[in-house]
């Protein structure tokens, strides 16, 4: 493996690593309250954009982490998209 790859790889570890607990403590709780719909439908397009941008590149360390990142962001937005209904009740 070439030293580029290996730092892409190394990168994307780290970045889709950090999502990670996040991600596993939304599914647990399905507490989508402190999640903003906007920056999450636009954070998975952006995802989803990168990871078209590494298979168009065949840059494989991009397309890795992207497409584990963008599994992990769908199903968040699912989630709030199902659990995110807000309280009828005036605050």
């Amino acid at each position: 493996m070439n030293p580029t790859d290996l730092a892409g790889y190394i990168a994307a570890a780290f970045t889709t690593l950090s999502f990670v607990p996040q991600a596993w403590l939304t599914f647990r709780s399905r507490d989508v309250s402190g999640i903003s719909l906007g920056m999450y439908g636009a954070f998975t397009l952006g995802v989803a954009l990168w990871l078209a941008y590494g298979v168009l590149l065949r840059a494989w360390p991009i397309v890795v982490a992207n497409a584990i990142t963008l599994a992990l962001a769908l199903a968040i937005l699912v989630m709030k998209l199902m659990f995110g209904q807000r309280d009828p009740s005036p605050r």
